[in-house]
């Protein structure tokens, strides 16, 4: 690991301006999990490594029927897995967050570096695709707020200006939803996905997400539309679960190959499905 500057901001516009300084030679750390690892096997080299845990009022989890889910930038995964709201409102998303790594992982890892590492696979970005989730972006110019199916733009890639940081995440409320996350990896615990998912069903409405299965994750607009407002028979079930390998676009590496994921997304529509009924 090579040397580096620490820097410890504690307002986020010190934060800011660090980044604009420093641009491309800086890079901003909150749980640090991936950051560590990144630095150890040498993906990347900053010169400056920014360290986000002294800024205030950026680690609360709060809910309202109103506004919905806010997920502070520096809350963790153990955090949100635990929380009265999330266990409540939105389970899967705490059933998402629970199978981040190991508990030392989760104790640190947090939801808004998920998303920002933006890996096609990263556990908690299916929940939250499914709840057309809001990133909250903070940069000198002002603030301002991105979906999050715009967010993410490719593997490793987000949409970010140079000088700006995520400072949250809000995932609107949705009456009454009931959903579920399931997550196939080569080992039950500790392991990356091989194909995750999410099924949320609000009223007469379906959503459905998958990862792993595209360099983003991918929302299933064709099997929504088969779903939502119609009975879920078996047929319905069975045909949204065809349908839905057909909008994704999985490679084959070193977890699986594209058949079996392909294979992997009809079962979990097909299994989620099923559940909900």
């Amino acid at each position: 690991m090579r040397d580096f500057v620490y820097l410890a901001p504690e307002t986020l516009e010190e934060a800011a301006a660090l980044k604009l300084e420093h641009d491309d030679k800086a890079i901003f750390m909150a749980g640090a999990t991936d950051v560590i690892i990144r630095l150890r096997d040498h993906l990347i080299a900053p010169d400056f490594v920014i360290d986000l845990k002294n800024i205030p009022d950026i680690g609360d989890i709060t809910f309202s029927e109103t506004e919905g889910l806010h997920i502070g930038a520096l809350a963790t995964m153990t955090q949100i897995a635990t929380n009265e709201h999330v266990l409540r409102h939105y389970p899967y998303l705490a059933e998402a967050a629970s199978y981040v790594g190991g508990r030392q992982i989760r104790n640190r890892a947090t939801c808004v570096g998920n998303i920002v590492n933006a890996s096609p696979l990263a556990d908690t970005a299916t929940p939250l695709y499914c709840h057309n989730a809001i990133v909250e972006i903070y940069g000198l110019p002002g603030c301002h707020e991105v979906p999050i199916q715009e967010f993410i733009l490719f593997v490793r890639k987000v949409a970010l200006k140079p000088g700006e940081l995520v400072t949250g995440i809000r995932v609107p409320y949705l009456p009454e939803a009931k959903g579920v996350f399931r997550k196939v990896a080569r080992r039950n615990e500790v392991d990356l996905s091989t194909v995750c998912g999410t099924i949320v069903k609000s009223g007469d409405d379906y959503r459905v997400s998958m990862g792993s299965v595209a360099p983003t994750p991918l929302r299933l607009p064709k099997t929504e539309a088969l779903l939502s407002g119609k009975p879920l028979t078996d047929a319905r079930i069975e045909e949204a679960a065809a349908l839905a390998a057909t909008e994704v676009s999985p490679i084959d590496d070193v977890r699986a190959d594209r058949q079996y994921r392909l294979d992997i997304v009809s079962y979990l529509v097909r299994d989620g499905l099923t559940k909900l009924r």
